[in-house]
């Protein structure tokens, strides 16, 4: 493990701690005049019942869906921006980490993520991913690919679908190079390095931005057994990392970002220009002479923009620095079988791309 964990500390929702001008909403009140104020930049704050905060949530909606009418993929991003800033200015009171409002959830994340602020207002929406947060952590995620139950640390990505997972399985399998030391870039919620362990890997280098996913990781390592194997750093790419590996292992995020991005999920879900470049320019200095960089991609960005760039396609052709050992595709399930794949996704792949150093002539 890393001796610096102690000193991390979690990334957790912002809050105020200050009495502030507000709107207190109780059911009896006119929601549209309600909505129509936070629309406009008032604070929203819920009172009585923690129901009365999903009425409001469920006006703006409804309010917001009459102006933004464009159902693409990059017409729901100009919704989901306009409802992700109204709806932060929705307010609820938290107590000796409790919520105050009658008939709401027990959040777990309250007491442990502010252990230091008895009172405080923190937005509505930041309750909800928390309180859906921890519903995942108590419960667990079952990986059948590993078969163990995980338990995803607040705001760090986790798999729901596993098809990108099945891939990297079936190659480890028929892998037969050597497993001396392994990479991660971006560990997540540990699966991939969890994969790399049970497949004979034991000295693994894991890195994250997140602060969450490295405390996460962690705590995932003690409770499974796995904290000799892995050796966790806060910090981007191969920052910290003196390491040489005979397998890189990158599942990057697959989609170009055209928003400026958070801290946790939002960077693991997009990136940023210059990522894929800086990431193949110091991998180069971190692969053994006949390593490996394995990439775990998607088709998602060109199916739903089809002029979107490829950036493995970009390097391999452009750059000269790696060539293509393997290629394979696999289809996108659904997350269930209740679930109806919305059709920008329907032809989506996932993608592992296997990289090795270009011989120099």
């Amino acid at each position: 493990m890393n001796k610096n964990l102690e000193s991390i500390t979690p990334d957790r929702p912002n809050i105020i701690t200050s009495q502030i001008e507000a709107i207190s909403f109780y059911r009896k009140m006119d929601i549209k005049e309600t909505v129509k104020e936070m629309i406009a930049g008032k604070y929203v704050i819920v009172e009585e019942f923690y129901s009365n905060g999903l009425l409001v949530l469920g006006e703006l909606k409804k309010r917001l869906s009459f102006k933004y009418t464009d159902k693409s993929f990059q017409g729901q991003r100009a919704y989901r921006s306009a409802f992700r800033e109204a709806s932060h200015r929705l307010l609820i009171k938290v107590k000796e980490n409790k919520l105050t409002v009658k008939k709401g959830p027990k959040v777990g994340w309250l007491e442990l993520l502010y252990p230091d602020v008895s009172e405080f207002y923190v937005s509505f929406p930041e309750v909800q991913g928390m309180n859906s947060s921890w519903e995942w952590y108590k419960k667990g995620i079952e990986i059948k690919t590993l078969d163990i139950t995980l338990k995803p640390y607040y705001n760090t990505y986790f798999p729901t679908r596993f098809d990108h997972l099945k891939l990297f399985d079936k190659w480890l399998k028929k892998y037969d190079g050597s497993k001396e030391k392994a990479i991660e870039i971006g560990v997540g919620s540990g699966v991939l390095s969890f994969q790399l362990i049970q497949n004979g890997f034991n000295d693994i280098f894991a890195s994250d931005t997140n602060k969450n996913a490295i405390i996460g990781v962690s705590q995932e390592c003690e409770r499974l057994g796995f904290k000799d194997n892995i050796t966790l750093s806060q910090g981007d790419l191969f920052e910290n990392c003196d390491v040489k590996a005979d397998v890189i292992v990158f599942n990057p995020p697959w989609i170009k970002a055209k928003h400026k991005l958070e801290e946790g999920i939002d960077k693991a879900m997009y990136y940023e220009d210059g990522l894929f470049d800086r990431f193949f320019e110091q991998a180069q200095n971190h692969l053994k002479p006949d390593g490996k960089i394995v990439m775990i991609f998607s088709n998602l960005a060109e199916v739903i923009e089809t002029q979107s760039a490829h950036p493995i396609i970009d390097e391999l052709r452009n750059n000269g620095r790696f060539r293509k050992d393997l290629h394979l595709t696999r289809e996108v399930r659904a997350s269930s079988r209740r679930t109806k794949r919305e059709d920008n996704r329907k032809n989506e792949k996932v993608e592992l791309w296997v990289l090795a150093a270009k011989t120099k002539k």
